[in-house]
């Protein structure tokens, strides 16, 4: 059986779940600052081990992004990766206003865009919303990113 807890995923899970799907490698003091920023980082479970996960960042009031939402490669189209963003989804209603409107917003891999429209995200661009931009910095020097 698979449970979601939150705020469970210590900073060698995070860095382990990461390799286990072939994610850039990240610094302890930097995933450290991720997850101790985020405003809420949910694990998957199959009984205690940690196959997957999804965390929030953003201001909790305008704007909220899902960022690293991972499914290890054993447990994907297994139905974990939508459970997880459904409780982002659900835990992102929580936080909002019900007389205000707050965007949810995420960068979807190449390829994975009709895992989220199903889940009623939007492609951008569109008519009314232009593309949605990245830039890499590494130091204080913008890097060029060609994949």
């Amino acid at each position: 059986m698979i449970t979601i807890k939150m705020n469970t995923i210590n900073v060698q899970d995070y860095l382990e779940i990461r390799a286990k799907v072939g994610w850039i490698a990240l610094q302890e003091k930097q995933a450290t600052k991720a997850l101790e920023h985020s405003i809420c980082v949910l694990g998957a479970y199959e009984d205690d081990r940690l196959i997957g996960m999804g965390r929030i960042v953003g201001d909790g009031a305008v704007i909220c992004y899902i960022q690293d939402l991972i499914v290890i490669p054993e447990y994907q189209s297994n139905g974990v990766g939508s459970m997880i963003l459904q409780h982002l989804i659900d835990y992102v209603k929580e936080l909002s206003d019900p007389a205000s409107r707050m965007m949810l917003c995420l960068m979807c891999a190449k390829g994975r865009e009709q895992f989220y429209e199903k889940h009623g995200f939007i492609a951008r661009p569109t008519d009314n919303l232009g593309p949605g931009m990245i830039q890499y910095l590494v130091g204080d020097e913008y890097v060029e990113i060609n994949n």
